[in-house]
């Protein structure tokens, strides 16, 4: 399905607006006569608006040169992006492809039309000197009726810029002449947040140190339903965003649990947990071919013994294969929408106690302090022998996820904290690297072992797999003995001490 960027300004303008010359503005040399459009759009929504929460639009609109199936969905600093599937073969219901792309939002509740709005529109090509289009101008007579028990009728008059081949300034340089003619900047965003009026849901987010805490662990939530349809589609980078984000909330919640209702957190630390496997053994598979093709091909041809590639691509990809399918039955089971409507039922949650500043960093010098004591016992008490003997790998792996839960810790609370928790991210992310690259080497180890004994006992030459895993084993080496350095700059007082205040 085509996607795009939509970048536009909305104005609100009385009816009988008169629409200023715009010619010579930043470049714009020609402004066509208007050509006129009829459009006539049906929006679709869940009975509880839960699309609209997230302000997401879902239309089917005919009229105009894109009539279609329009899915918007807000990114950043108020663009959208539109997805547009055609009329053709979906003229009465919502195509397959779209409702992939809102399963995360609709969570197994219908789709039906909750607003019809038509549209008298007279759209103006604003073109530089060699007839590139920078952007349209659309004067917009709308009339809405919603749909329900109760029907809203309403008429207005509206106007849109749309940046289309033009650099950003032009929407600024327009800006400025629509305002000093009377224009007001829309206060929604949408026709649909014009037509359903108090229906429409509140997205405003609530705002103070209280809520750094549930801001947090909102972004996450956010970063779930987002790569939701990334995920639908296999996409890897995808699928690594969703099970960080389950990563992220886990910890959180496990960090800050004495502020947050246990009755509500606890359960769904236990389904996050269930939600981020099915996305590893995903992403794992991703992940694993991409190393071990690059191990392979680093060596010289007369020491790859057979199509090990081959070989190592087949089952990892059969294995994959299997994972995805029973990713996608997760994503959509009950269980996946009920995990979600939990999430959502915590991040709007107040915290059991006020979430103060100082109750914040208690809680991420503790997990920190955790996170020490178990790289402590990895190593045998010892700072210095971590690529020796004398560690214990199941402690690392344990060190490991404890940094990571105090890293997240210190990303929730960075809007207090500012730079000082940007750094100690930054200085934990570099150990957490150290320790996550040794947990891979282990993990890649044992399939190296599994493939040989497999090629062994098929009658194959194993010789390559062997060789692989030695030079896993050297380099892992190698990267443990950085372990010592990382762990001095992420325990520097002067990085750890706004922990203190």
């Amino acid at each position: 399905m085509p996607t795009k960027t939509e970048v536009e300004r909305k104005y609100e303008v009385p009816v009988d607006f008169a629409v200023p010359d715009l010619t010579g503005l930043r470049g714009v040399t020609v402004v066509d006569e208007p050509v006129e459009h009829r459009l006539d759009a049906i929006y679709y929504d869940t009975p509880g608006l839960r699309l609209a929460a997230h302000g997401v639009t879902l239309r089917r609109r005919s009229g105009g040169h894109d009539a279609g199936w329009h899915l918007k969905r807000p990114v950043r600093n108020g663009d959208r992006t539109e997805t547009q599937v055609p009329l053709d073969g979906h003229a009465g219901e919502i195509p397959p492809a779209v409702l992939d792309e809102v399963r995360a939002l609709s969570r197994g509740e219908p789709l039906a039309p909750v607003a019809r709005v038509r549209t008298r529109r007279l759209e103006r090509p604003l073109r530089a000197a060699d007839g590139t289009v920078f952007a349209l101008l659309a004067d917009d007579v709308v009339s809405s009726e919603t749909m329900g028990e109760q029907a809203l009728v309403q008429q207005w008059r509206e106007l849109e810029v749309e940046l289309v081949d033009g650099p950003r300034r032009v929407l600024d340089a327009v800006d400025e002449v629509l305002r000093a003619a009377g224009a007001r900047p829309a206060r929604v965003a949408s026709k649909l947040a014009r037509a359903l009026a108090d229906r429409y849901p509140d997205g405003r987010r609530r705002s103070g140190n209280d809520q750094v805490l549930n801001a947090y662990l909102g972004k996450q939530r956010d970063a779930i339903v987002s790569n939701d349809p990334g995920v639908r589609r296999g996409d890897p980078d995808a699928v690594h965003a969703m099970r960080v984000a389950t990563r992220r909330l886990r910890g959180t919640l496990r960090t800050f649990r004495p502020l947050l209702d246990a009755d509500r957190a606890e359960p769904l630390r236990e389904e996050l947990k269930w939600l981020g496997q099915v996305l590893g053994e995903v992403r794992d598979g991703d992940v694993m071919a991409v190393r071990l093709d690059r191990a392979v091909r680093a060596e010289p041809v007369e020491l790859v013994v057979g199509p090990v590639v081959a070989h190592i691509h087949g089952r990892l990809a059969s294995r994959t294969a299997e994972a995805r399918v029973r990713l996608i039955e997760a994503l959509d089971s009950p269980r996946y929408a009920a995990l979600l409507n939990a999430l959502d039922d915590v991040v709007a949650a107040e915290p059991r106690v006020p979430a103060t500043g100082k109750r914040l960093r208690r809680f991420a010098r503790k997990a920190l302090r955790r996170a020490d004591e178990r790289l402590d016992r990895a190593v045998g008490g010892g700072r210095n022998d971590a690529a020796g003997d004398g560690r214990n790998d199941a402690h690392l792996h344990d060190a490991r996820k404890a940094y990571k839960r105090a890293r997240y810790a210190a990303e929730a609370i960075a809007p207090l904290a500012g730079k000082p928790a940007r750094r100690l991210t930054k200085r934990l992310t570099a150990l957490q690297d150290v320790l996550g690259a040794h947990q891979d080497t282990i993990t890649t180890g044992e399939l190296l072992r599994e493939y040989g004994m497999r090629a062994h006992l098929d009658g194959a030459n194993a010789f390559t797999y062997g060789l692989l895993h030695a030079r896993q084993h050297d380099a892992d080496l190698r990267r443990l003995e950085r372990l010592c350095e990382v762990r001095r700059r992420a325990g520097e007082p002067k990085v750890r001490r706004w922990l203190k205040a």
